[in-house]
């Protein structure tokens, strides 16, 4: 009986060493390497090193792997590897040209003065200053935005006002906001492609801080960053980061092109972002029951001038039309998206309410009246993105005769029509073609679109 008790007092005094000898091997294992977080990134799982490791700087011939390589590739990611730090120079297919800075090492940013500091020692890291819109080649545009200074440097973690444990993105409100294409391709499509790998683990510096962009968007931006977003206006103090991003990255007019970085991410992706942000209903037309037709009417310039023939031409074809023209009801996001999901068919002129196509569902059709002179600007803004969305895209064009400049600049052989990227300068051009034209439509020939377009919904291509 001794000698059980005995057992038994060995096995209690075994099992309480080993319980607190393992916490302890714990703590020298994952805390002494400096390892804080990890999150999941994509496929694989990556790691925040913001422990003491990185803060007491890295030797300078190591590879700086981090958690934001996704964002870079070729020679820029090779840059990041070097030094922990580069930035994304490029040029789009339409000249359009973005630019975006990252940093795996830990980051400091004084919002007082908009300076960032990368904790870097590395010989060959280059300071730059960036102004952080995502389309850089309106020089104009740009001197709204205010800049960031970015340096390398080493930080005393005390001069840190706030430690945040998630990697900062840092982006101007500024540039076209109140322009519903400009606000949803410059801004909200180049945030989406930035942060959404992150898994909303990410930190929103927002300069130029636009109070009416920021109400409108509040549910996408929350769905975005699970972390209170900075106002530097607001809210001028230190910063301190695991990493960050200065500058948005930008693919396409209304795009997210798996094949840019990060590679993989999709404009479906993106569309089925906003219904689950924005609470949409519908993911595919075949939810709908009835063919319910939004028409989008303009008030002042490229409008239909014989409105009322097109739509009784709709309905007679038993379409279920709803009519918008109150540039209230299409400014609130929340209500216009709902209404715009759950139509089967949009209908349009030219302009940036043609952007909402994006919270139509699957299947839809979309319809542009395609006018005069704005052939390319139709395509490549609304169009082409349109297909990529899964939609079908239908073009009415619009005949020289069934323009208002018709009357204005006479008949077919008008360099006016028959040529329209020569007949003006540009800025007079964009006057004439988009602020001078409304169309008169050929009912007739217009109603074969749209017979087309009830083909397409009810999923008959006999037509």
């Amino acid at each position: 009986m001794g000698k059980e008790q005995s057992k038994r007092l060995d096995l209690r005094v075994c099992f309480w060493f080993l319980c607190l000898l393992f916490p302890w091997l714990f703590l020298q294992v994952f805390w002494g390497n400096g390892v804080r977080q990890s999150a999941d990134i994509g496929d694989s799982k990556r790691i925040f090193k913001v422990g003491r490791t990185i803060l007491s700087g890295r030797r300078e011939d190591e590879k700086q792997s981090g958690f934001l390589d996704f964002l870079l590739k070729g020679n820029d990611l090779e840059r990041m590897m070097a030094t922990g730090f580069a930035c994304n120079n490029g040029y789009n297919y339409d000249d359009s040209y973005s630019k975006h800075c990252v940093s795996n090492l830990p980051l400091q940013i004084d919002t007082n003065t908009m300076t960032a500091i990368v904790q870097s020692r590395s010989p060959s890291f280059e300071g730059t200053v960036i102004r952080p819109y995502a389309r850089q080649e309106d020089e104009i545009l740009l001197q709204r935005v205010t800049p960031v200074k970015i340096s390398a440097g080493n930080f005393s973690q005390s001069l840190c006002q706030h430690n945040h444990k998630f990697p900062a993105v840092v982006f101007s409100t500024s540039g076209f906001v109140g322009n519903v294409f400009h606000e949803i391709n410059e801004i909200i499509i180049p945030l989406f492609i930035t942060t959404r790998r992150l898994n909303s683990e990410v930190v929103l510096i927002v300069e130029d801080y636009n109070p009416s962009f920021m109400k409108k968007y509040d549910a996408v931006l929350a769905a975005l960053t699970s972390s209170e977003i900075i106002n530097p206006a607001s809210n001028k103090s230190v910063h301190c980061f695991p990493g960050g991003v200065i500058g948005l990255k930008f693919h396409n007019h209304l795009s997210v092109d798996p094949g840019d970085v990060p590679i993989g991410l999709s404009i479906v992706d993106f569309r089925n972002f906003l219904r689950q942000s924005l609470n949409l209903r519908f993911n595919h037309i075949s939810q709908i029951k009835r063919p319910r037709l939004l028409l989008l009417s303009r008030r002042s310039t490229r409008r239909i001038l014989n409105e009322d023939a097109v739509i009784t031409m709709m309905q007679d074809l038993g379409f279920e039309v709803i009519l918008i023209h109150r540039a209230k009801t299409i400014s609130n996001i929340k209500i216009f998206s709902k209404i715009v999901n759950s139509c089967a068919v949009f209908v349009g002129a030219h302009g940036a309410g043609l952007t909402n196509e994006v919270f139509l569902p699957d299947g839809a059709v979309m319809v542009q009246f395609d006018l005069i002179g704005l052939n390319w600007a139709a395509a490549a803004y609304y169009g082409n993105p349109a297909k990529a969305m899964g939609l079908n895209y239908l073009k009415y064009e619009i005949r020289p005769e069934e323009s208002s400049l018709w009357k204005v600049f006479g008949g077919r052989n008008s360099t006016v029509f028959n040529n329209p990227s020569e007949a003006f300068p540009v800025h007079v051009g964009r006057e004439v073609y988009l602020n001078g034209q409304n169309v008169r439509i050929d009912v007739g020939r217009f109603r074969k679109t749209m017979v087309e377009a009830m083909s397409l919904i009810n999923g008959d291509s006999s037509l």
